[in-house]
């Protein structure tokens, strides 16, 4: 994965947004609430959503560390892009799409479905 890997894919999930965010982090989001985080800038490091099952496990690997600021919300950051096949990539990626998205409230799922 990459970053223009990265803003393919993220963008291909249904009401995705893209923005800037802090003046250089890469941000996408779902009803304004972020799923995936990573700097414009240097070798590319990711932030995003996992299970709490899967934090532990995950964080106990060499290339991946608890994310800072947003690890007690079970987020990790992928520190090495060759930690994840690109099918790794896709599915932690959608999961936390889909971890988000689960926590917005229905009016904003309402909306965002078009009524």
């Amino acid at each position: 994965m990459n970053t223009e890997q990265l803003r393919a894919f993220c963008p291909s999930l249904p009401h995705v947004t893209e923005d800037i965010k802090w003046g250089a982090d890469l941000c996408f989001s779902i009803g304004g609430k972020m799923f995936c985080v990573t700097g414009v800038d240097g070798p590319l490091q990711v932030s995003m959503k996992v299970t709490d099952s899967e934090f532990d496990e995950l964080t106990a690997t060499a290339g991946i560390s608890p994310a800072p600021y947003v690890a007690r919300y079970k987020w990790i950051l992928v520190e090495k892009a060759g930690r994840f096949t690109m099918e790794e990539w896709k599915h932690h990626i959608k999961q936390s799409y889909e971890l988000v998205k689960g926590t917005l409230p229905k009016k904003i799922l309402k909306g965002l479905d078009g009524g």
